[in-house]
């Protein structure tokens, strides 16, 4: 009996074998990809190359240029990477944390000394060695009890805690070379698949280096990011505080009653470093007049922008807030991306000229006549609307282009104070799975544009990719122009987020382009215990993306 399989990437309709595997369809109709096949879209599910077809199906075989296809690769080198340390110091416990610097820090735990560069080199010349051995990532499923037994005589106490709470009768898990681990994701068929990496000594630990997504033969190179590492060892400390690192802690907590005190603390954590950057304005000398904020999407910059407002008014200022977006060039003049389409993202699409000289008359003491920009006619336009400040009066400018010196050429660096503000994710799901801060203000993107914007979570899905790319041409490459940065995260708020965002993500239907995404993250929500949100106070950042806050924002 035959089965008819629908191949997106050429197009073609054969029929198969019923229970023929993935891989055998992938030699069929791919035998000579340009990168190699890590996985596939069965009707818009993501599976493994081992998956067997019994019904008839359309498939897309994938990458990794897919992002999908990344983060398999990224979490089977990991587990190359856990193994090779496992081996060569089986009494230390390596945590992976976060994203840095185009790659992943590692740090050990009960190393007994420092990590020394040769310590490094030796874990890479293991995984070499893993690596060429072509070892097989073989998942095994098993009664969570059982998984959750078998993490804890490990050890791994935060795997045993995320598995027991979330509440599923069987669970996966993988093995390499005989070394069970657990990720909420699938794996790539073998370690010969993962050929390119690389491993350094980065501050006191390692950067685990993956491919290029622009050319995957070579490795992203090292981008130093000291102030935004500083950042995640801040939230680090924060974390300590308030005594939770992964979501297993944080779902027990949930589940008995004791979320209230977390979500003051971490609160109290983020309005301390709000007080902190007032006080650093305050006592800059000489004073800045201008006040830029940028980050990417959903990183909570309105809401931070006013509470640092109410800051600087406790030390006796006032701030006015002057809007990027009637700044914009008219439409005729709006530059084009690579498909001819207007780039609203790009610089050159504001006026910065006009921009510029009118900052330099506010700043002299005039009065200026503030524009406005018409979206629908695509021309700026004046309002009678007059602003003129004082010695004692801040500018605050929010937008994607504050940290690029090309915004404000004409404003000397000593009179700016430049602020990164984005929702830099701390909290993992265990000590080898972290949560990528795109995932958060995704979600958090995905609940505020339904609120507020009326769009469906595909609409948000289908922009995205977008907004990423925007993202990293026009925002992270100034990260380090900041004086300050500031992490909205909030340790709590993917329980609060999870109630709003499962109904959402719920209406994508599995013939939509979008269903992939939503169904990944309906089930990275699986793993999270619902929190109320009647603790959370009306400033808090994660107010703008939900309802309930005292700011208006329109």
């Amino acid at each position: 009996m035959k089965v008819e399989i629908i191949c997106k990437n050429t197009d073609e309709r054969k029929q198969y074998n019923v229970g023929t595997q993935l891989q055998a369809i992938v030699k069929d109709q791919l035998p000579k990809p340009k990168f190699p096949i890590l996985g596939a879209f069965v009707n818009n599910k993501l599976k493994e190359l081992d998956y067997l077809v019994f019904k008839p199906k359309t498939v897309a075989f994938i990458d990794i240029i897919d992002p999908a296809g990344k983060r398999m690769y990224v979490r089977s080198i990991s587990f190359v990477l856990i193994l090779a340390a496992k081996r060569l110091f089986p009494f230390a416990n390596l945590k992976i944390e976060h994203s840095i610097s185009k790659g992943y820090y590692c740090e050990f735990e009960n190393f007994g000394r420092k990590l020394e560069v040769d310590d490094v080199s030796a874990i890479y010349e293991e995984m070499l060695q893993i690596i060429i051995a072509d070892l097989p990532f073989e998942r095994k499923e098993m009664l969570t009890e059982e998984a959750v037994e078998l993490f804890a005589k490990m050890g791994y106490d935060d795997k045993a805690t995320l598995l027991k709470t979330r509440n599923q009768f069987y669970t996966s898990v993988y093995y390499l070379d005989g070394h069970p681990e657990y990720f909420y994701g699938f794996l790539v068929p073998s370690t010969a698949y993962l050929q390119v990496f690389a491993l350094n000594k980065y501050y006191d630990g390692m950067l685990l280096q993956i491919p290029k997504q622009t050319d995957p033969n070579e490795v992203s190179e090292i981008l130093l990011q000291p102030k935004l590492f500083s950042i995640f060892q801040e939230f680090k400390d924060w974390v300590d505080v308030i005594g939770m690192s992964h979501i297993g802690a944080l779902n027990e907590a949930a589940i008995n009653g004791e979320v209230a005190d977390i979500i003051k603390v971490s609160e109290a954590l983020q309005e301390k470093k709000v007080s902190h950057i007032a006080d650093e304005i305050h006592q800059s000398n000489p004073h800045p007049k201008l006040i830029l904020i940028s980050g990417p999407s959903s990183s909570g910059k309105t809401t931070f922008s006013k509470r640092l407002a109410i800051q600087l008014r406790v030390l006796g200022y006032r701030t006015v807030t002057i809007s990027l977006d009637n700044y914009f060039v008219d439409r005729d003049d709006t530059p084009l991306d690579e498909n001819g389409e207007y780039d609203f993202e790009n610089i050159k699409a504001l006026d910065i000229e006009f921009f510029n000289q009118q900052l330099v008359e506010l700043f002299a003491g005039k009065n200026i006549e503030l524009p406005r920009f018409s979206f629908s006619e695509g021309k700026r336009f004046f309002n009678n609307d007059y602003l003129q400040i004082d010695e004692k009066t801040f500018v605050i400018v929010e937008g994607i282009h504050g940290l690029n010196p090309g915004l404000t050429p004409r404003i000397p660096n000593n009179e700016k104070y430049k602020i990164y503000v984005s929702a830099l994710t701390a909290l993992c799901m265990d000590t080898h799975n972290r949560i990528p801060t795109t995932d958060n203000r995704l979600i958090r993107r995905i609940v505020r544009d339904h609120q507020y914007r009326g769009y469906s979570a595909a609409d948000t899905i289908k922009r995205w990719p977008s907004v990423i790319r925007g993202e990293s041409r026009y925002i992270f490459p100034y990260q380090e122009e900041a004086d300050s940065m500031f992490n909205s995260a909030l340790l709590f708020e993917l329980g609060v987020l999870k109630k709003y965002a499962e109904p959402i993500l719920q209406e994508v239907y599995p013939n939509q382009p979008e269903f992939a995404e939503a169904n990944r993250l309906l089930k990275f929500f699986r793993y999270i215990t619902p929190i109320a949100d009647d603790e959370i106070p009306p400033t808090s950042i994660l107010r703008e993306f939900l309802h309930g806050s005292s700011f208006k924002y329109h």
